[in-house]
């Protein structure tokens, strides 16, 4: 039988407009790490901090 999958989707927000511009997926076992990333925004046209945001 094979194991249950853990991981979980979740999005990157955008810290200057606020658009959920990215969509992945982390691993939820031993806890979910703060995770941020520098992505491009489309937007506001440019590389921006980008936060974990659960829907």
């Amino acid at each position: 039988m094979a194991k249950a999958k853990a991981r979980e989707y979740v999005w990157l927000q955008c810290t200057e407009c606020g658009d959920l511009n990215y969509r992945i997926q982390v691993r939820t076992a031993g806890g979910t790490p703060k995770l941020t990333l520098k992505k491009y925004c489309p937007r506001s046209r440019n590389h921006t901090e980008h936060k974990l945001k659960r829907k």
